[in-house]
């Protein structure tokens, strides 16, 4: 290696949309909803200090 000193890490995680006063949704003809309540959250870090 070059001697450079890298770290890295991954995060995930969920919100829930209603928290933010995302409340609308609309009825599907098969009985479901269009839009869930949680979203999904996901990331890759990566650095590298020389």
């Amino acid at each position: 290696m070059d001697g450079s000193k890298v770290a890295g890490f991954d995060v995930e995680g969920k919100i829930s949309r209603e928290d933010y006063g995302l409340t609308w949704n609309a009825a599907l003809e098969t009985g479901g909803v269009l839009i869930g309540k949680d979203g999904k959250l996901s990331a890759n870090f990566e650095f590298v200090v020389e």
